[in-house]
């Protein structure tokens, strides 16, 4: 693959979780959560991107939410659990995201707020149409997610290189 094609990278919140008298990393999905993961996924299937690979967060929410949304999937992409997507930063997501091999092309971060719309707004200098302004009304709800394209290696992944093509929340 050339670096001159571009990657994208999609940004995908967790469906709406329960609040159950447990640790916050083991709460599950509220039966609305179960419901919005699915529309997430066939909404994501009708991108037409062919993910490459998963990371999704080790909490139960996120990995109840990537498992019900990649059903809806023609093709399932390689997941790789990653400890620390869990309540990270956008700079501790920017470093994961440094770290891929250059093999990969369409990378899909299941994740969780406020690192998903914070790393979504830093990292798109451009926007397409109205997409920023529909992000900016809506936030970024419980699995919405965000489509950024990048033009260079994992590496060179930082603030203002990507251009957000894609913004899509349950209430759209």
């Amino acid at each position: 693959m050339s670096v001159a094609e571009p990657r994208r990278i999609i940004l995908f919140r967790h469906a709406k979780a329960d609040w159950p008298q447990m640790s916050d990393h083991e709460r599950p999905l509220a039966e609305r959560g179960r419901k919005e993961a699915a529309e997430a996924g066939r909404r994501l299937a009708d991108t037409g991107i062919p993910v490459d690979q998963a990371l999704c967060s080790t909490a139960v929410r996120t990995r109840e939410t990537w498992k019900i949304a990649v059903a809806e999937f023609p093709h399932r992409p390689k997941t790789v659990y990653e400890e620390r997507i869990y309540d990270a930063s956008p700079g501790e997501l920017i470093a994961v995201l440094n770290e891929l091999p250059d093999d990969l092309r369409n990378v899909l971060v299941i994740g969780h707020n406020p690192g998903m719309e914070g790393l979504t707004e830093i990292l798109a200098g451009s926007a397409e149409d109205d997409v920023r302004e529909r992000m900016g009304r809506r936030g970024f709800p419980t699995a919405a997610f965000a489509v950024l394209s990048h033009t260079g290696p994992w590496k060179t992944v930082e603030p203002g290189v990507a251009s957000l093509d894609d913004y899509w929340a349950p209430t759209d």
